[in-house]
Protein backbone atom coordinates (compact mmCIF):
# COMPACT_ATOMS: atom_id res chain seq x y z
CA UNK A 1 0.00 0.00 0.00
CA UNK A 2 1.30 3.46 -0.95
CA UNK A 3 1.38 6.24 1.63
CA UNK A 4 0.92 9.91 0.83
CA UNK A 5 4.11 11.99 1.05
CA UNK A 6 2.08 15.01 2.20
CA UNK A 7 -0.08 13.59 5.02
CA UNK A 8 0.91 9.90 5.28
CA UNK A 9 -2.65 8.91 4.27
CA UNK A 10 -3.58 5.84 2.24
CA UNK A 11 -3.17 6.19 -1.56
CA UNK A 12 -5.82 4.56 -3.76
CA UNK A 13 -4.92 3.50 -7.31
CA UNK A 14 -7.39 4.95 -9.84
CA UNK A 15 -7.76 4.96 -13.64
CA UNK A 16 -8.61 7.99 -15.77
CA UNK A 17 -8.12 9.12 -19.34
CA UNK A 18 -6.93 12.22 -21.14
CA UNK A 19 -9.38 14.24 -23.29
CA UNK A 20 -8.06 12.29 -26.31
CA UNK A 21 -8.99 8.97 -24.67
CA UNK A 22 -5.51 7.85 -23.55
CA UNK A 23 -5.99 5.79 -20.40
CA UNK A 24 -3.58 6.07 -17.45
CA UNK A 25 -3.37 5.02 -13.79
CA UNK A 26 -2.65 7.33 -10.88
CA UNK A 27 -2.72 7.37 -7.10
CA UNK A 28 -4.93 9.66 -5.02
CA UNK A 29 -4.68 10.18 -1.27
CA UNK A 30 -7.95 9.32 0.44
CA UNK A 31 -7.17 11.83 3.19
CA UNK A 32 -5.81 15.02 1.57
CA UNK A 33 -6.58 14.42 -2.14
CA UNK A 34 -2.94 14.59 -3.32
CA UNK A 35 -2.59 12.93 -6.76
CA UNK A 36 0.54 11.37 -8.26
CA UNK A 37 1.40 9.58 -11.50
CA UNK A 38 4.51 7.44 -11.68
CA UNK A 39 7.19 8.22 -14.26
CA UNK A 40 6.56 5.05 -16.28
CA UNK A 41 2.92 6.05 -16.71
CA UNK A 42 3.99 9.52 -17.88
CA UNK A 43 6.43 8.03 -20.40
CA UNK A 44 3.79 5.58 -21.67
CA UNK A 45 1.22 8.37 -22.17
CA UNK A 46 3.86 10.55 -23.88
CA UNK A 47 4.68 7.68 -26.27
CA UNK A 48 1.00 7.32 -27.20
CA UNK A 49 0.89 11.07 -27.96
CA UNK A 50 4.05 10.81 -30.09
CA UNK A 51 2.43 8.01 -32.09
CA UNK A 52 -0.77 10.04 -32.47
CA UNK A 53 1.24 12.96 -33.92
CA UNK A 54 2.79 10.88 -36.69
CA UNK A 55 1.57 11.40 -40.22
CA UNK A 56 2.03 8.92 -43.02
CA UNK A 57 2.46 9.84 -46.66
CA UNK A 58 3.27 7.96 -49.84
CA UNK A 59 6.13 8.93 -52.12
CA UNK A 60 5.26 9.33 -55.82
CA UNK A 61 7.49 9.49 -58.88
CA UNK A 62 7.52 12.99 -60.42
CA UNK A 63 9.83 12.97 -63.44
CA UNK A 64 13.26 11.93 -62.18
CA UNK A 65 12.44 12.96 -58.61
CA UNK A 66 10.15 11.75 -55.87
CA UNK A 67 7.36 13.87 -54.44
CA UNK A 68 5.55 13.64 -51.14
CA UNK A 69 2.06 14.93 -50.38
CA UNK A 70 1.78 16.91 -47.16
CA UNK A 71 -1.42 16.05 -45.26
CA UNK A 72 -4.07 18.80 -45.18
CA UNK A 73 -3.85 19.13 -41.38
CA UNK A 74 -0.13 19.99 -41.63
CA UNK A 75 -0.68 22.32 -44.60
CA UNK A 76 -3.15 24.28 -42.49
CA UNK A 77 -1.02 24.23 -39.33
CA UNK A 78 2.13 25.50 -41.09
CA UNK A 79 0.33 27.70 -43.66
CA UNK A 80 1.88 26.01 -46.71
CA UNK A 81 0.55 27.28 -50.04
CA UNK A 82 0.57 25.85 -53.55
CA UNK A 83 3.81 26.66 -55.43
CA UNK A 84 5.42 27.96 -52.22
CA UNK A 85 9.12 27.21 -51.87
CA UNK A 86 10.30 25.23 -48.85
CA UNK A 87 13.69 24.43 -47.37
CA UNK A 88 14.59 20.76 -46.91
CA UNK A 89 17.20 20.09 -44.25
CA UNK A 90 18.80 16.62 -44.09
CA UNK A 91 19.13 15.24 -40.55
CA UNK A 92 20.56 12.01 -39.12
CA UNK A 93 17.23 10.20 -38.91
CA UNK A 94 15.19 12.00 -41.58
CA UNK A 95 14.53 15.36 -43.15
CA UNK A 96 13.00 18.60 -41.92
CA UNK A 97 10.75 20.64 -44.23
CA UNK A 98 10.26 24.31 -43.35
CA UNK A 99 8.70 27.24 -45.19
CA UNK A 100 11.41 29.20 -47.04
Amino acid sequence: MKKCAECNGKMAELVDETPEGVEYKYFKCEKCGEEIVNMKQLHDVAQVYREMRKYHAKLSKWGLSLGVRIPKELVERYHFRNDEKVTIIPEDNGIKIIPA
